[in-house]
């Protein structure tokens, strides 16, 4: 099974959706299933993982609906309320959707860089790690060293680092994003999702070779069995079309072997979240 491992859908509306610019009009309008699914099979992909964009329980509930109906999804990440003294009991309920594999929230835009090391939102953390869903680490890479003491934290608790944590692409910096990135790599329950590079590049104007450095240096701290590919569709139709900005990634695992480059397209991505596990 090759799975896109990160994408979003919504039905868009300005008062829920913020956080997209003028800059970003092409974003405005709804991005649904039937959007989706031709385009997963125009590169022989079979499914994909659906990630919240809004941090209401709605967003999660809505989420799981279009999942049931949608058999390409085969994972949703959804968002609860980490930091309620009511977790626990958000979790009893969500837990036992089929499809929940995990839940994220937006870090990089509270104030606080230190969100992740505040209690109540270790508490969550931690009642995450008893229902045995995934958090997805999303950061920019000032957040890398909080997301380092976090995880030391939570040795057992399954994480991802979504989007490589963003690094400045268009302004070719590897320092220190590259040093903090490897001292995450060395906790052996995170992942990395190869996905976002492109709206951290110049939109619509770059090639592949762009992202060659930086996808040696995720491969060289993660390993090949702890990647997944990721289109972060359609946030990355903002500075490119979805086959192309797939094949950065599958180009680039050209060079690796037939067992690693599986892993990548979708088997470490179906390891991580469960997807398929009875």
């Amino acid at each position: 099974m090759r799975i896109d491992a990160h994408q979003h859908f919504w039905r868009y509306h300005p008062e829920h959706h913020v956080w997209m610019t003028e800059e970003m009009d092409i974003l405005k309008r709804d991005f649904l299933p039937e959007d989706m699914a031709p385009l997963i099979r125009s590169i022989g992909f079979d499914a994909t993982v659906a990630v919240q964009a809004r941090q209401v329980i709605a967003e999660t509930d809505w989420l799981l609906e279009l999942s049931d109906r949608n058999d390409f999804i085969a994972a949703v990440i959804g968002w609860l309320d980490l930091s309620s003294s009511g977790v626990v009991e958000q979790l009893e309920t969500y837990a036992a959707r089929e499809k929940l594999k995990g839940v994220r929230h937006v870090v990089h835009d509270e104030p606080d860089d230190d969100f992740m090391l505040r209690e109540d939102f270790q508490r969550g953390i931690r009642a995450l790690e008893s229902f045995g869903l995934t958090y997805d680490l999303l950061l920019y890479p000032r957040h890398l060293p909080v997301a380092v003491r976090l995880v030391e934290k939570f040795p057992d608790q399954a994480f991802v680092l979504d989007h490589i944590a963003k690094p400045r692409i268009k302004k070719g910096e590897v320092k220190p994003w590259q040093d903090d990135l490897r001292a995450l790599s060395n906790s052996g329950s995170v992942y990395c999702k190869l996905s976002g590079m492109v709206t951290e590049a110049r939109w619509h104007n770059w090639t592949a070779d762009d992202f060659h450095r930086y996808l040696d240096i995720v491969l060289d701290a993660f390993g090949a069995e702890r990647l997944m590919i990721g289109s972060d569709w359609p946030v990355c139709t903002l500075s490119g079309d979805y086959e192309p900005v797939m094949g950065i990634v599958m180009e680039y695992t050209e060079q690796l072997d037939r067992a690693d480059v599986e892993g990548i397209l979708g088997g470490n991505c179906a390891r991580f979240y469960g997807i398929g596990a009875s």
